[in-house]
């Protein structure tokens, strides 16, 4: 992405009529260690993504996948959050999305890119990787459950208010943005539903097959961490008819599935503690 002779050489090969750009550095907490590196693959990614399409594609879609994040530092009283919120990002990361968003406006404008712009709400499922949080506590769980970890569970900030998607429902609002969005225009992607995370904590704790201890890590609190982010997709259901229909408790239990599997299939480390 960082590369744009690379991003020439794929897009004139590839042809799209449809660019997800889902590339990128995703994690708050890394883009806290290196700013410039996630600045880099977020922002400077997405211009090379955008001059290629204007050279090799012009007439494509790009559906810029931005994130909540950018609204970063939201009163109470502007929950549930819709696309005309100000953006007050409060970690590189969050600022380097708001570059791609911007971006993508930015030259839908100057040079007519049939940009259409995304700004997705927390979600999870199976595959996710274990940096975010509901992906981080069915791995724990899941190797408490194999003997593989002791019997403690290490979380962060559990009050932290969020809006959970199941990923299989974004993907098809990803599917109707692109296709059905207007170019130049901003949709969010989420439930509208608040939890805590203490509440995701405890629906996954109730899918345990054994007993599990809970414990702050302070070493997963973030320098600062908005307190609630909940989202008004109405936009998005009025220009393409999206709605979420996989229930969380659902998507809870093919997560932790999931991690199941994978610590089934992972080789045992001979130094491990084993639960008593």
């Amino acid at each position: 992405m960082r590369d744009g002779a690379a991003v020439d050489a794929a897009m004139q090969e590839s042809q799209p009529d449809i660019v997800f750009n889902l590339a990128g550095q995703a994690s708050v907490a890394q883009s806290f260690l290196d700013p410039s590196g996630t600045l880099m693959d977020n922002a400077v990614g997405q211009l090379n993504v955008i001059q290629s399409i204007l050279k090799s594609r012009p007439q494509a879609r790009l559906l810029v996948v931005g994130s909540a994040y950018e609204y970063g530092l939201v009163r109470p009283d502007e929950n549930p959050i819709n696309e005309g919120a100000p953006l007050r990002p409060m970690d590189p990361y969050a600022v380097s999305k708001v570059a791609q968003d911007l971006f993508g406006y930015q030259y839908s404008l100057s040079h007519r890119l049939q940009a259409v712009r995304v700004r997705a709400f927390n979600h999870t499922g199976p595959r996710q990787s274990d940096d975010f949080v509901a992906s981080r506590f069915a791995r724990q769980i899941a190797e408490i459950e194999a003997g593989k970890k002791e019997a403690v569970l290490t979380v962060g900030n559990l009050t932290a208010v969020r809006d959970f998607t199941d990923v299989r429902d974004v993907v098809q609002a990803y599917f109707l943005a692109a296709t059905k969005g207007q170019p130049g225009e901003v949709y969010n992607v989420g439930s509208g539903q608040a939890r805590r995370i203490e509440e995701i904590l405890t629906l996954l704790v109730g899918l345990s097959s054994v007993p599990v201890r809970v414990e702050e890590d302070e070493a997963l609190l973030r320098p600062l961490d908005v307190p609630a982010l909940i989202c008004d997709a109405g936009k998005l259901r009025q220009h393409t008819g999206w709605e979420p229909h996989i229930p969380l408790e659902r998507t809870l239990s093919d997560l932790l599935d999931y991690w199941r599997q994978q610590v089934k299939n992972t080789p045992e480390d001979p130094t491990t503690v084993r639960a008593a």
